[in-house]
């Protein structure tokens, strides 16, 4: 019987408490190393081939080899669900990460044995119970000093595990208040993005967003922009100031785990109603979609 979430690791599968990389793995020793992460709805995969395409566009641009096809990583990933899905309670789901970093730092003498990049995939259940208060009350957004890194220094469309940037973005607003959730400016001073997060603000109808210039374009940020063609509500993508989401209408972020959840303030100023017309309209859309109502899934915890 299983008793123990198992992860793929460098072409095993092995318990979780048994899955370990070496301490001179770049991705541990630089932060070099990219990812993606995906998530089930009712125990199916959603949206799995567009984020191993993403995945593998990341590793293309930070000239990683995995040593896997993009089918052979799919194949990897389900089957590891599968594995897992026997230890998932009742009205829970995973987050499914590939992580893949250059491998071990060879230094002349060092007799390491493995070679190559270290792949790893994982299972984690969402933190349903954390965010469920989020659905309930909508997410307090505030925007820290911390400004997001210059497309022109890393772009922003690679999906890599040095989170540093915003880290210490997300840090700073909740030393505030620990319930907010930040999202940083870019160098130009409009609105990015946050951790795992993209934003999206409403006003007379229109659905807008910040441009793909300057952002993660998130798996599900693609799927509400999908949903908005559907449902032929206009929706653009384009720079956003501070005082677009001041004056906005409605706002909500997008996520893998999240899908979509409303924003119930900005910098302290409130956005009413939560969730707004639109929004509502868009989530219901998505739980459709997805063939789960993921708001009931986490409001269940609260």
């Amino acid at each position: 019987m299983l008793n123990e979430r198992v992860a793929y690791v460098n072409g095993e599968i092995v318990p979780e408490s048994r899955a370990t990389i070496s301490i001179h793995d770049l991705g541990f020793v630089y932060g070099d190393a990219v990812y993606d992460t995906a998530r089930t709805f009712g125990g199916r995969l959603f949206k799995l081939p567009e984020h191993i395409e993403r995945l593998y566009q990341t590793l293309r641009y930070a000239r990683i080899d995995p040593g896997l096809t993009p089918a052979q990583m799919t194949q990897k990933t389900e089957a590891l669900v599968a594995a897992n899905l026997p230890l998932l309670g009742e009205g829970e789901d995973y987050w499914v990460t590939q992580r893949i970093s250059r491998g071990i730092a060879r230094y002349e003498g060092d007799p390491v044995p493995y070679e190559g990049a270290t792949v790893v995939i994982e299972c984690v259940p969402l933190p349903l119970k954390g965010r469920a208060h989020y659905y309930r009350d909508g997410i307090p957004v505030a925007t820290p000093a911390v400004r997001r890194i210059a497309p022109e220094a890393l772009s922003p469309r690679a999906k890599t595990t040095n989170y540093l940037n915003m880290t210490l973005g997300d840090l700073e607003v909740k030393a505030r208040d620990p319930k907010l959730w930040a999202v940083l400016l870019d160098h130009n001073g409009n609105l990015c993005e946050g951790i795992g997060a993209n934003i999206f603000v409403v006003r007379d109808g229109v659905v807008m967003t910040p441009k793909e210039d300057h952002v993660l374009p998130g798996i599900s940020r693609a799927t509400v922009l999908e949903l908005c063609r559907d449902l032929g509500l206009p929706a653009e993508e384009r720079d956003l100031a501070p005082h677009d989401a001041y004056i906005a209408d409605e706002a909500f972020l997008t996520s893998t785990s999240l899908c979509m959840c409303p924003v119930s303030s900005f910098n302290d100023v409130k956005l009413a109603p939560v969730p707004g017309p639109v929004t509502k309209r868009l989530i219901d859309a998505y739980a459709q979609l997805v063939g789960l109502d993921f708001v009931a899934q986490y409001s269940s915890r609260l």
